[in-house]
């Protein structure tokens, strides 16, 4: 068999043109038996430009097409973007799950949530664990990063060795875990790694992301400065930040409070793997709220300024257990990921509008990135010596700069993917052979629905321009016998035209339509409709500048 007819491939259908929804494929072998695997399988989350619209995941149209040679899901670690659609769309690609402890811990706990946990085969491997999938033989491989045994994985297939990183940085004192296997992955240089497939997030960024250990340091001091209530808000996911706002509200003689239901189920996770071990017992929300302001400490869910999440309900007022107010302080220990400024600087200052005080990363270091910066991809490429890069988890920036910078640390060659990009990985270098379909879905409601579906492009048109409804009733003979009725929702009025003018307006409008049309239109309930949308949409345009939706019922009677 040729090599052409037996290579190994690369496919990204998320996560390489934004940051997030990571599902990438590895195909090994010709293509009327190409055996595959799927690294991460995850989200994305809802914005304005999706309403009603809470997740968003990668299409996996493609390989569902070929699951019966889908080997398995490989999860890295327990990122949302890395694993959170395992559950949405299991059911589609019905294969096995592996994943180390910690991550298998909540993937078992989302897979319940929908009923699938006894029916998902999920395989739990160990730290530094090792498998063989057909033609794929993957070894675990020890990382830091944000979140609990965070993994690389070497990839070994006859075609030759690819290191896919997964999420990580290079943190000398991660406070949780091993420090990053360096002896492993130089070895894995030395055998020689075909490709680098490589987190892109921060290459813009000069130096190093810095150290959990120097958080905690800061953090400890911080709390202590405080005289009142403090609450602390960060991302759920990261373990290590969770035990330092502990260990800073013990240093302080504070008792911590977990708020939001994040904070709870992570928590448990830790606790499942060892961790958390000897923090001292959480003080339930009821009785947090009794113990004077100065011995407590509220570790929340909601530094992105999620409208449900709990420091939302805080700021609002609206928590059942916990309040805040003048005196208090929120610490957010967090940075502001892209895309929800607004939500919480909304959060924030509803927040001060309660009187109370704000502390974020660009007021003190209480903040640091998973993700490697320049420094850090550096030592990483000298590590491995990959013979080709191809950068993913980022935007279409993020990758182009990525992959220049690997061509200046003399990587011979580079490719920025798209998603959707069929890469042939040869030692001749990377070679896009194909391009495959590849887009989004959306979670709506209790609903999977595609991301260019109707319902999203009329559901962007109704927050622009609202809706306008017109029936009316004909008799056999072609006569108006009721109506037109018209009716709005978020129609705009004014102090001097307002709403009640405006729908008379329309039903003028509507009635001249049906008045000119012929005979024989006015037996076409079609044609009439039609004729009447258009009319009151050139008339609500010409009163309003904007163009509703509009629908129109003409029924015979």
């Amino acid at each position: 068999m040729s090599i052409e007819d037996d290579g190994l491939y690369f496919l990204p259908l998320g996560g390489s043109g934004e940051i997030g929804m990571n599902l990438n494929l590895y195909g090994y072998g010709p293509e009327h038996a190409r055996k595959w695997i799927i690294v991460d399988c995850g989200v994305t989350f809802g914005d304005l430009t999706t309403p009603g619209v809470d997740l968003i995941m990668p299409d996996p149209a493609f390989i569902e097409e070929r699951r019966d040679d889908l080997l398995a899901i490989v999860l890295t670690h327990a990122h949302e973007d890395h694993m959170g659609a395992v559950a949405q769309l299991w059911e589609r690609l019905r294969c096995p799950v592996y994943a180390t402890p910690f991550t298998a811990w909540l993937m078992r706990d989302r897979l319940a949530e929908k009923g699938l946990d006894k029916v998902v085969e999920l395989h739990e491997i160990a730290l530094d664990g090792r498998l063989t999938l057909g033609p794929f033989d993957l070894q675990f491989l020890t990382l830091t990063h944000s979140i609990p045994e965070p993994n690389g994985l070497a990839i070994r297939t006859p075609a030759g060795l690819v290191l896919h990183t997964g999420d990580w940085k290079i943190d000398p004192d991660p406070l949780i875990g091993e420090t990053t296997d360096v002896d492993a992955i130089t070895a894995l240089g030395e055998e020689g790694v075909l490709a680098l497939v490589c987190d892109s997030t921060n290459v813009f960024t000069e130096g190093v992301s810095g150290s959990e250990g120097d958080v905690r340091e800061e953090l400890i001091k911080l709390v202590g400065e405080q005289t009142g209530r403090v609450a602390v808000a960060a991302f759920a996911s990261n373990v290590a930040r969770m035990e330092t706002a502990i260990r800073a509200a013990e240093a302080n003689d504070r008792r911590v409070c977990l708020v939001g239901r994040s904070m709870h189920r992570m928590a448990a996770a830790a606790k499942h793997v060892g961790l958390l071990a000897d923090a001292q017992p959480f003080v339930d929300e009821e009785d947090a709220a009794h113990f004077p302001k100065e011995k407590i400490l509220y570790l929340c869910t909601g530094s992105q300024g999620e409208p449900r999440a709990a420091l939302s309900r805080i700021a609002e007022g609206s928590h059942r257990n916990v309040t805040l107010s003048k005196g208090d302080s929120a610490i957010f220990s967090s940075r502001v990921i892209p895309g929800n400024e607004i939500g919480i600087f909304e959060l924030q200052n509803k927040l001060a509008e309660r009187g109370v005080d704000i502390i974020t990363e660009h007021d003190r270091d209480i903040h640091v990135s998973g993700h490697p910066c320049r420094e850090e991809l550096r030592a990483m490429y000298n590590w491995a010596k990959p013979r080709i890069a191809i950068p993913v988890h980022g935007e279409r920036r993020h990758l182009i700069e990525h992959a220049d910078f690997a061509r200046s640390l003399q990587v011979p060659m580079a490719l920025a993917p798209k998603n959707g990009d069929l890469i042939r990985i040869s030692a001749d270098g990377p070679q896009i052979v194909d391009e495959v379909p590849s887009g989004r879905l959306h979670v709506d409601g209790n609903f999977i629905t595609d991301a260019d579906a109707d319902s999203m492009r009329e559901r962007r048109k109704l927050a622009y321009s609202g809706h306008i409804a017109v029936s009316l009733a004909i008799t056999n003979t072609g006569e108006l016998a009721a109506g037109p009725d018209v009716r709005a929702v978020g129609v705009a009025d004014s102090r001097d035209y307002p709403l009640e003018r405006f729908l008379d307006d329309l039903a003028d409008a509507a009635e001249q339509a049906y008045e000119r049309l012929s005979r024989r239109d006015r037996s076409d309930e079609e044609a009439t409709e039609e004729a009447i949308r258009r009319a009151v949409r050139k008339e609500a345009n010409r009163i309003w500048g904007k163009k509703p939706i509009v629908d129109v019922t003409a029924l015979t009677v």
